[in-house]
């Protein structure tokens, strides 16, 4: 578990967060990213390009927990951009400045196919 969890964080930062700014200073894990408004659309576009899914999007506002969205609330499939895309822009009518996690859901297929057979 803890091997395949390795390889999905390496994925994520090769195909994913490359470029981007992570504003986790230390308030939450290491392993999770948190990404501007600017730099989660980004994300976001990136998602939808590789048909990676998200089960929920966390918005943490000033280092606290703001709200949270999971996939089930929309869907059955985390991989839908309507959902994620949707609850994103909810968020963003709700408040600005708030910083953006995700959690990802990224298949043994998608795994092989970009990261090789490790």
């Amino acid at each position: 578990m803890k091997d395949r969890l390795k390889k999905i964080g390496g994925y994520l930062d090769k195909h994913v967060f490359y470029g981007l700014t992570n504003l986790n200073d230390g308030f939450d894990a290491m392993s999770i990213k948190y990404f501007s408004e600017t730099d989660f659309k980004i994300v976001l576009e990136r998602v939808k390009e590789f048909g990676i899914g998200i089960t929920g999007i966390e918005p943490w506002k000033d280092g606290e927990f703001y709200d949270v969205m999971i996939y089930e609330m929309v869907t059955n499939n985390p991989a839908d951009p309507e959902w994620y895309l949707k609850a994103f822009e909810d968020f963003k009518k709700d408040d600005k400045n708030l910083q953006y996690a995700a959690s990802y859901s990224v298949s043994d297929k998608q795994l092989k196919k970009y990261c090789g057979q490790q």
